[in-house]
């Protein structure tokens, strides 16, 4: 069987390496000059740690990441709460924080050694299906027929829009920012910290460890640095930039030989950190049902899965975000009950590493 997978990030490595690992090396081909220098994902769930150790990619992934053992949430300067962040029913006991630059040279190292190596400067720029195969077009000008593509090419993918998938949803008005910091003296070296003014123009600030002594900072303000009132030293800035968050999912993942995977499928709020997770359980379960042929079940089943979890983080987005009385209300009343019950503590962080 002969595949082309268009996009080389870890929805898209996860394919090949799913697939490569049963036998099937597929053709890898992205955009890119090279291999990313950037970082988007940094939060690994133990799902995806577990879907990936059958290649011996998880092992590597866990010597270099940093576990997450808790969360800390912070109204204004005062800690209101803190969560331990710890399952025992599952692979790997908590979230793993490592950059995705980190993640996808692992995941291409291990592609390598299987025997497939990725295409850079290589881009789809359109496809047509015919009787016995799928025909791309590539940006070298070369036509070549597959009997598959995998669509892994993010929220502006081409494969989606050549195959002619609708990709419903809707933006948020407001602007984002992003920081990939070394910081000094930070208390939460281990620990996911939340931070949500109560007034002013900041709603809210995550801080993840992704090194050592290295965070990922995310803010719903114009600067995610400044955006932490109880003081960040910051040693060196790696990177600082904006984005906008769309929320949105394909009508379908499948349409005749063509199959999305990732963001290519669906986008949504950073918050609950499962963006990149997702993309790794849709290539996993096409990869999968690629080589024991039974493609028909892959759209709706990775449809319905992907959409709980965009529902549910919506839900908490709009409490964690929501500047409105109600937003700020059911906020506190969260943090009376978590604050004041053990039980609901031990089980809220458990639920946020199993979910």
């Amino acid at each position: 069987m002969k595949i082309l997978i268009v996009g080389a990030g870890p929805t898209g490595l996860t394919a090949a390496i799913e697939l490569a690992r049963r036998g099937l090396l597929a053709k890898v081909i992205d955009r890119r000059d090279n291999a990313s220098t950037l970082s988007r994902a940094v939060g690994i769930t133990s799902r995806s740690l577990e879907l990936l150790s059958h290649s011996g990619v998880s092992e590597t992934l866990i010597e270099e990441g940093v576990p997450i053992r808790g969360a800390c949430i912070y109204q204004r300067e005062r800690l209101a709460l803190e969560l331990p962040l710890h399952s025992n029913r599952i692979y790997f006991p908590t979230i793993l924080g490592l950059p995705q630059d980190r993640t996808e040279a692992i995941m291409a190292n291990t592609l390598g050694s299987m025997g497939v190596e990725v295409g850079y400067q290589n881009e789809l720029q359109d496809l047509r299906e015919e009787s016995k195969g799928v025909v791309a077009l590539l940006s070298s000008g070369v036509e070549e027929r597959f009997d598959l593509i995998i669509g892994a090419d993010g929220i502006h993918s081409k494969v989606r829009e050549a195959a002619g998938i609708n990709y419903p949803g809707f933006d948020l008005e407001e602007k984002w920012s992003i920081a990939d910091v070394d910081t000094e003296g930070w208390p939460s070296r281990e620990k996911f910290t939340l931070v949500r003014s109560s007034s002013g123009t900041v709603a809210v600030a995550v801080a993840v460890p992704i090194g050592k002594d290295r965070h990922r900072l995310v803010a719903s303000c114009d600067n995610a640095i400044d955006a932490f009132p109880m003081g960040l030293k910051v040693c060196k800035i790696h990177r600082e930039g904006t984005f906008k968050i769309s929320i949105r999912q394909a009508e379908r993942y499948s349409k005749g030989r063509v199959h999305l995977a990732g963001d290519a499928a669906h986008c949504y709020s950073p918050i609950g950190g499962r963006g990149m997770n997702l993309g790794i359980a849709d290539a996993a379960e096409l990869a999968k049902r690629i080589v024991e042929r039974r493609l028909s079940g892959y759209s709706e089943l990775r449809h319905r899965e992907d959409k709980k979890i965009i529902e549910i983080t919506e839900r908490v987005r709009k409490i964690v975000t929501g500047r409105s009385i109600k937003a700020r209300l059911e906020f506190r009343a969260f943090l009376a009950v978590a604050s004041s019950l053990p039980v609901v503590r031990r089980k809220l962080g458990q639920f946020v590493v199993e979910f």
